[in-house]
């Protein structure tokens, strides 16, 4: 026999062994939960990658801004010398003594830079905060969009498989009718093409909840092997908020409130590199003890220093922060008009994807099922033909498409507008883990 020899044996378990290993991931991921929206809300903002970066810059906004609150930027300069001198004495030894000084310096700020950097640091610290937020939202929506696109997939698989199925028992009638001679070899063959058409569109569909499920599953950096399901509504429910609400909300997004503090944080460095044009003034207190021991004098010296600002006056501190201001200006400026406009745009495309889900659901798909009704009942009692009956299903089927891309589309497009508008606020919550 073919498996008689010890290395037949071995590759024999080896081909068991992977065989049932995948039967048993197979069997482990078709045994998970399908995932509902705040599940992977919550799985998402525990993993993401991203969202864990921008998390990782609140320490070093932190650390800046305390640094800028102490009391004075400079830390004090602590000195201590010590001096051995050897004096000649004619007809005598030289007198050997050693002299000390200890000092203490401080420079200190004289034009507000304190003040500048201080306000420039807790700007940062609130853009941060703010940006923390933004990509928090971007997230959730990306999350929202992604689960979302596995639903629709899903119901599209099962509206295609009842389609298939209609079809596949319409093909099986036609074959025994066109075996007795009932049917011509024509219906038999247009039900067959029809039933491998939905096999084929069935095996399309497959594929792109495959992918759509792996997209999902890298939103939520669950295991490569973990392709996970949804479960949800489906709904062509517009956003609570009216126009002008989001445009209120978007003047408060996230993202802009971000800019402003960035923007308030580079006219604040801006101040900072004016005001180190004037010099620093430092101060300096030391004590010591000099002169021989016979002779040993104390003393205190108070010394001031301030630099000559004659050659160098900040010129290249000043116009870099010049140009972070100038570019944190035309960057929040466009920012705001950017998102006006999509939220108007996203708005009116909204609204014409309601008006098409509520005549597909009133209107079209009510007529199309009592259609297939009423063709199912007259095919049955030989009133019309195979040709009739494929083209109503072929037309609830294509209405049914329609209806749950239309609903996609308007699920996409609502995500869309509330991200963009930063709606609801009550989503802000930048940091979980700063809070506990």
């Amino acid at each position: 026999m073919l498996f008689d020899t010890p290395a037949g044996e071995r590759g024999l378990l080896r081909r068991l062994g992977i065989l049932a290993s995948l039967f048993l991931a197979g069997s482990s991921t078709c045994a998970a939960a399908p995932l509902t929206l705040d599940e992977a809300w919550r799985l998402a903002e525990t993993a993401n990658p991203t969202l864990r970066a921008a998390r990782a810059n609140l320490d070093a906004a932190e650390g800046q801004l305390r640094d800028a609150s102490g009391l004075l930027y400079n830390n004090p300069q602590f000195s201590t010398d010590q001096t051995r001198r050897r004096v000649p004495q004619a007809g005598l030894p030289d007198n050997r003594f050693n002299e000390q000084t200890v000092g203490i310096s401080q420079t200190f700020e004289i034009a507000g830079q304190a003040g500048y950097r201080r306000d420039a640091a807790a700007r940062d610290l609130l853009a941060v905060t703010a940006n923390i937020d933004e990509i928090r939202r971007q997230v959730r929506a990306e999350v929202e969009q992604r689960f979302y696109r596995v639903l629709i997939l899903q119901r599209r698989i099962e509206t295609e498989r009842e389609a298939l199925a209609a079809v596949t028992d319409a093909a099986a009638a036609v074959k025994k009718r066109v075996a007795v001679g009932e049917d011509s070899r024509l219906d038999g063959n247009l039900a067959m093409v029809e039933a491998e058409r939905g096999h084929n569109q069935l095996a399309v569909l497959d594929e792109q909840l495959l992918q759509a499920r792996a997209e999902l599953s890298a939103a939520l950096q669950l295991p490569a092997s973990a392709l996970p399901e949804t479960t949800g509504e489906l709904r062509a429910a517009p956003t609570a908020a009216t126009l002008e609400t989001l445009q209120a909300s978007a003047r408060e997004r996230p993202l802009l409130r971000s800019l402003e503090h960035r923007e308030q944080a580079a006219r604040n460095r801006l101040g900072l590199e004016r005001a180190a044009a004037y010099p620093d003034v430092t101060i300096g207190l030391s004590a010591g003890r000099e002169a021989p021991y016979d002779a040993r004098e104390q003393f205190t010296r108070l010394t001031i220093s301030v630099p000559l600002p004659l050659f160098r006056r900040n010129g290249a501190g000043i116009g870099k922060a010049t140009t972070e201001l100038t570019q944190a200006e035309i960057e929040r400026q466009s920012s705001e008009r950017d998102v006006m406009a999509q939220v108007n745009a996203l708005w009116q495309r909204m609204d014409s994807l309601q008006g098409r889900v509520k005549r597909l659901a009133e209107s079209v798909l009510p007529a199309l099922d009592e259609n297939r009704r009423l063709s199912s009942t007259a095919y049955r009692a030989g009133e019309i033909g195979l040709l009739q009956l494929l083209l109503v299903n072929r037309q609830l089927l294509d209405a049914r498409r329609d209806y749950l891309d239309a609903i996609g589309d308007f699920i996409q497009t609502r995500i869309a507008l509330e991200q963009t508008a930063g709606w609801p606020a009550a989503q802000a919550n930048p940091s979980p883990e700063k809070n506990k």
